[in-house]
């Protein structure tokens, strides 16, 4: 039996409760090397706002443009899951990462709302003919997720921009949700706030909880839901202070007349810190799922 089979046994053993998901080679095991076109890493610096937000490129490796992954952090995104990234490089997809304005490093100052515009930047460079050309990207098979609030402005994109593939969210929040709480007790908003704020500039605890609350209806799933009836999107969610929220997605969806969206819970945190096999490998699918344009 050859080395990836017998660890793709071990690593459906070690899932558990997931191991009825198969579990993709590239989760566990690298591709033959390319010596003409190696996979590599391209730091870049996107347009967004007057100021460029910097990211990270995990290109695949193979001569041929390649689908794209983008993947957008969440508040303030001390789990980057740079693990799933690779693991998706494996896969055969080049892999798009960026800071949004304001956080880690990126210049300017943080914003809820310029995350969407962030969002919708890092999309129009890398389509850009120049930039797909020196990323291997084909520009007509791109995918967005995001983790958390970037599980939020995964969703709020792929509502607007009928391009894409589609999106995968991961323990998403839903800020429209997180505004209505706000209004109700601002002190505890602003803590909450106060609490996930490391790395952002130009932000305080009070500024980031009155935007929230002045966007609390056209930043809600509620909202948002009619626009995603017909865009494919998994919702992978656990056992975490969001749960409720992709629950109230997938169910607001489905109540719109969405067919194309899917669900999957997983008994883990907010990180998914013992489940990374298992959300590596429902991602994969996932992509190796969709078609090939949109």
């Amino acid at each position: 039996m050859r080395l990836p089979a017998l660890l793709l046994i071990a690593a459906l053993h070690s899932a558990g409760a997931m191991a009825l998901q198969p579990v993709p080679a590239a989760v566990i095991a690298d591709p033959p090397p390319d010596s003409k076109f190696p996979a590599r890493m391209e730091v870049i610096h996107v347009p967004s706002g007057g100021v460029q937000i910097n990211g990270v490129v995990y290109v695949a490796s193979g001569q041929n443009p390649h689908p794209a992954f983008v993947f957008f952090h969440g508040l303030p995104g001390n789990e980057k899951n740079l693990d799933l990234a690779q693991a998706v490089r494996r896969a055969g997809w080049t892999v798009v990462t960026v800071n949004y304005r304001g956080s880690w490093g990126s210049p300017g100052n943080f914003r809820f709302a310029q995350n969407l515009e962030d969002a919708a930047a890092t999309l129009a460079f890398i389509r850009s003919p120049e930039n797909a050309r020196r990323l291997s990207i084909d520009v007509n098979r791109i995918a967005i997720g995001g983790h958390s609030m970037g599980g939020w402005v995964a969703a709020e994109t792929l509502a607007h921009d009928s391009n894409l593939l589609g999106a995968v969210t991961i323990s998403a929040g839903d800020f429209g949700a997180i505004g209505l709480a706000a209004q109700q007790d601002r002190d505890k908003a602003i803590a909450l706030m106060n609490d996930n704020r490391e790395t952002l500039a130009g932000v305080t605890g009070e500024s980031m909880a009155d935007e929230v609350m002045a966007h609390a209806k056209d930043w809600s799933f509620k909202t948002l839901a009619p626009e995603l009836v017909h865009r494919r999107l998994l919702v992978l969610y656990s056992n975490d202070f969001v749960k409720g929220d992709s629950l109230e997605l997938i169910k607001d969806v489905e109540a719109a007349g969405g067919t194309t969206i899917a669900g999957k819970y997983v008994v883990t945190d907010h990180s998914w810190s013992d489940h990374r096999i298992a959300l590596e490998s429902l991602v994969i699918n996932w992509l190796g799922s969709l078609p090939n344009r949109p």
